[in-house]
């Protein structure tokens, strides 16, 4: 019966995937077409010759026009998320959050799109490479900042230690076993069932504001031994490195994307800029070109990042293995069920197509996972782990 639900579930999703990336295409396009995004430029010119000022104006309106006139494939998708049970939330509460998340967009926005045009106009030439510099420490400090100030806007944290001492103290001895250090006070529950019926616990953060949280889903849907996989695969990507190595992946994809957009961007302008009414690169209208070309860019290489995260995510399962063994008794079948459960709560396809793995899935399939996960046994066979030694 699962099953039966899962396979249409995926199949809507893959149509959804490719129904959002051409209409926003289309939409970009057609602002281009309409020069909505000078008739915002002018308006904000109107404001005085400060462009910090001006883009506080023209920031919001060029974000907002496009975000609300992409909300219909993100009603369609959380239309999808309440017809096969992958969300509880209602309309008004997901409406709230979207409204949120428009927030804390846009009061980015208006500071790296600022940052993009000062350097724009000010080397013409080597924008691409200068932006990017700005760029890199601004990632990190969101990845340091997430955890404290984004994620708290949409889910309530407390304690673990208060509801769960029991399974704080087990995570904690994970942790210690990981060389991690990550007290007790720094252990949250979040109330994803609130609004969701996935499970998974992770770690996030950097330095002093790193974090364990347990999802409530997977404490109510699970056992501790289970949960301790779950968290011990999701420390595994802090312990290898995966999270420096994912940010090094994203700025090192984001300058050639931005070398791309530079070279491709004049030759744009070139070609349609006066029927657009751009006046140049340095033109913050010309800002939905970037946008397009980014987005292109974006979509060519989902395969490449998905494989590399794939791999990712398999050094994490072998991790979360080695990590609870000792800990936890009969380590294998305690994965195995995990990823059973998690399969079972998200829906997930049981055999998807090597086409769908391809271009979809950005981790293994739940099939080859737990395959892995009850074959994986170095210490039977007198091996060391590669990991946890």
């Amino acid at each position: 019966a699962q099953a039966a639900q899962a396979i249409p579930y995926a199949r809507a999703r893959r149509e959804l995937y490719f129904l959002d990336v051409v209409y926003g295409l289309l939409l970009l396009v057609l602002l281009l077409q309409l020069r909505i995004a000078p008739r915002f430029r002018d308006l904000a010119a109107r404001a005085g010759d400060n462009s910090f000022v001006q883009t506080i104006i023209f920031a919001p309106l060029i974000l907002l026009t496009i975000d609300i006139l992409s909300l219909p494939t993100a009603l369609w998708s959380h239309r999808l998320a309440l017809k096969y049970q992958q969300s509880i939330q209602g309309w008004a509460s997901w409406l709230v959050d979207w409204a949120k998340g428009e927030g804390v967009e846009v009061m980015i926005g208006v500071l790296v799109i600022w940052i993009l045009y000062a350097v724009i106009r000010k080397s013409p030439r080597r924008w691409w490479l200068y932006f990017w510099l700005v760029a890199v420490p601004l990632i990190i400090l969101g990845a340091v900042a997430e955890p404290l100030i984004v994620e708290p806007l949409f889910f309530k944290f407390t304690p673990l230690a208060n509801s769960q001492p029991h399974l704080a103290e087990r995570i904690e001895s994970v942790v210690g076993r990981a060389g991690l250090e990550i007290p007790q006070s720094r252990m949250f529950v979040m109330n994803a069932s609130s609004k969701l019926k996935s499970v998974n616990a992770y770690a996030s953060g950097l330095g002093a504001t790193k974090r364990v949280v347990v999802w409530d889903t997977s404490i109510e849907r699970m056992t501790e031994d289970e949960i301790l996989f779950v968290f011990g695969h999701e420390m595994g990507h802090y312990v290898l490195g995966h999270v420096r190595d994912g940010i090094l992946f994203s700025c090192g994809v984001l300058l050639f994307f931005l070398f791309l957009a530079y070279r491709l961007l004049h030759w744009m302008l070139a070609r349609w800029g006066e029927s657009w009414a751009i006046r140049g690169a340095e033109d913050m209208a010309s800002l939905p070109v970037l946008i397009l070309l980014l987005t292109v860019f974006g979509f060519l290489s989902t395969p490449i990042s998905n494989a590399y995260s794939r791999h990712l995510e398999h050094q994490a399962d072998q991790y979360g293995l080695e990590v609870i063994h000792g800990l936890v008794p009969g380590a294998p079948v305690v994965a195995a069920h995990a990823f059973q459960i998690l399969g079972e709560v998200d829906l997930e396809e049981p055999n998807p197509s090597t086409a769908v793995k391809f271009w979809f899935y950005n981790h293994p399939p739940l099939d080859e996972r737990m395959r892995f996960a009850q074959t994986y046994d170095p210490w039977s066979e007198g091996r060391a782990p590669e990991f946890v030694k």
